[in-house]
């Protein structure tokens, strides 16, 4: 169980990047949802132990990720948004560099380990091809091999689908899925198709505070009956999302036709919209937005299940 209580981040200047994060997680993929510059990068950076919390408390299966950081590290895996490769050498010596970097060794020794985790993240036919050569789906399954060395409990890892392409980013999802069968995986991300795929149970966080702990249903099902749709006129287009009495969620081109999802619960809908099933990008955006989703009990300051 990794738990998290009242958790503040102040940078120099007075930046506050967390403020007052409360959290339990179990075992499992978890999504930390939000958008750039929320918060998400400096939470992941405190839970594997890179950077030190002004104030609060995290531990990880009783043992204090504050307190105790050197003891943290040797148990979690951390991949974060920008990850350094050296592209001169393969992935299968990059690897080895990166394990002796963490200190991490097997009884069946180090050429044996690192066969074994690129065998994990299906890249054993690349080991000898250099890294320059990966695509972007590679490297970050390059990455995830580090961070799953020494068998970790807790893995963390932060916008690790961004500028993937389809296909990688299927295989992505699974091997993430894979990996969280018996130990706790943090995913941190902007995009909300990872945590709809991925994630049973997800945050939302918005500047340094968790403003909803829900799940993708339970998020979307909030909206019932409240998402219409419908089609806007080029030269209405850019009035229509911008009429501050409307809360758009969703706006975007139809073979060539613009479409706007709206938020509505009262009131006559605009001419051709119509009631549509919401989706967890819709419920995302209200979030965002506002806060909190209509009947919710777990919006506010760093709520806890």
């Amino acid at each position: 169980m990794l738990s998290i209580r009242d958790l503040v981040k102040v940078y120099p200047g007075s930046t506050t990047a967390l403020a007052g994060v409360s959290l339990d997680v179990s075992e499992g993929v978890f999504g930390l949802l939000g958008p750039n510059g929320a918060g998400k990068t400096t939470l992941m950076r405190v839970l594997a132990g890179v950077l030190e919390a002004t104030s609060g408390t995290a531990e990880l299966d009783g043992v204090s990720i504050v307190d105790h950081p050197e003891r943290i590290r040797e148990r979690t895996g951390y991949l974060p948004q920008d990850f350094g490769f050296l592209p001169h050498l393969s992935g299968e010596r990059m690897l080895r560099y990166l394990l002796r970097l963490k200190g991490v060794r097997s009884p069946q020794g180090e050429k044996e380990l690192c066969r074994a985790l690129l065998d994990r993240v299906h890249l054993e036919d690349a080991a000898k091809r250099k890294v320059k050569t990966y695509s972007g789906g590679m490297r970050q399954r390059l990455g995830i091999a580090q961070a799953v060395a020494g068998d970790p409990r807790l893995i963390i890892v932060d916008e690790p689908t961004a500028g993937l392409d389809p296909e990688e980013r299927l295989r992505f999802y699974r091997l993430l899925s894979e990996l969280a069968q018996d130990r706790i995986v943090i995913l941190s991300t902007h995009i909300v198709e990872d945590v709809a795929v991925l994630c049973p149970r997800f945050v939302v966080i918005r500047q340094g505070r968790l403003v909803a702990d829900t799940s993708p249903s339970e998020a979307r099902r909030a909206l019932e009956g409240a998402i219409h749709e419908g089609a806007v006129d080029a030269l209405e287009f850019n009035r229509f999302v911008a009429d501050p009495s409307r809360r758009v969620t969703q706006a975007y081109l139809v073979e060539g036709r613009n479409r706007v999802r709206i938020y509505q619960t009262t009131g006559d809908l605009p001419p051709g919209f119509r009631t549509v099933a919401p989706t967890l990008e819709d419920a995302y955006m209200i979030l965002i937005k506002t806060g909190s989703l209509p009947g919710s009990s777990r919006a506010g300051e760093g709520a806890t299940p």
